[in-house]
């Protein structure tokens, strides 16, 4: 069974070039196919889900593609937020959010309060991420909070990443056929499956998922071990 799924939400460029649409319409319906995901990943038993969303380097893409990125936040956000209360999902944030224009910041903020208590499962989604720069920024505060002896151990260094409170993902799905990760989840993956399917974000459904997790189902996990 899979606590945890984390996923790489690629393609919604290459989904829209081959309809003959802007780049935006596909980042417009790999944000909806969030929704459906979801709805099967709960099904599933599934307890937490994290998105990889925007990453760091992503600030790199032009300005007007960023801009309707962040626009598609706002918007994604409060139309999500009655389906996420009526289903008990909890939002979260991983990354270095306080980069965020302040619209995209309020719309996010104002949904983690709301849905903080909700207990049923966790959306939890990776914006201004970088599986790096979460390193960093995790010494960064053992530099400042630690005096004295440093000596540390992974489990004590585990507290200072960005959700610590959410166990590692057993399985990572990339979409859209690359085969890296992308600077994801760098400390936390260190144990995860890696599973690649061709299909494109947006076409991602309860069907790939499916077949996601039947090879998941088929690893022998010995974590160092011999069995």
């Amino acid at each position: 069974m899979i606590e945890h799924l984390a996923i790489i939400m690629d393609g919604n460029g290459r989904w829209a070039t081959k309809r003959g649409l802007a780049r935006s319409a596909g980042h417009r319906a790999g944000a909806e196919n969030i929704r459906r995901v979801v709805d099967a990943a709960r099904a599933q038993g599934i307890k937490y889900l994290t998105v990889y969303a925007f990453s760091t380097e992503n600030w790199k893409r032009p300005a007007p593609e960023v801009a309707a990125l962040m626009a598609l936040i706002v918007e994604f956000t409060g139309s999500m937020l009655a389906d996420m209360m009526k289903n008990n999902v909890r939002l979260r944030t991983i990354g270095r959010t306080g980069d965020l224009p302040l619209p995209a910041r309020t719309a996010l903020l104002k949904a983690i309060e709301k849905t903080k208590d909700n207990t049923g499962f966790t959306l939890n989604i990776a914006l201004s991420y970088g599986g790096r720069a979460e390193i960093v920024d995790a010494v960064g505060r053992i530099l400042r909070e630690r005096s004295g002896d440093c000596k540390i151990t992974e489990a004590e260094f585990a507290k200072y990443l960005y959700a610590p409170d959410i166990p590692d993902p057993e399985l990572i799905i990339r979409a859209g056929g690359e085969f890296r990760l992308s600077n994801f989840l760098m400390w936390e993956s260190s144990y995860s499956e890696i599973y690649v399917t061709d299909t494109l974000w947006p076409d991602f459904d309860e069907n790939t998922l499916r077949a996601a997790l039947d090879f998941y189902a088929g690893r022998d996990r010995r974590f160092g071990n011999v069995k």
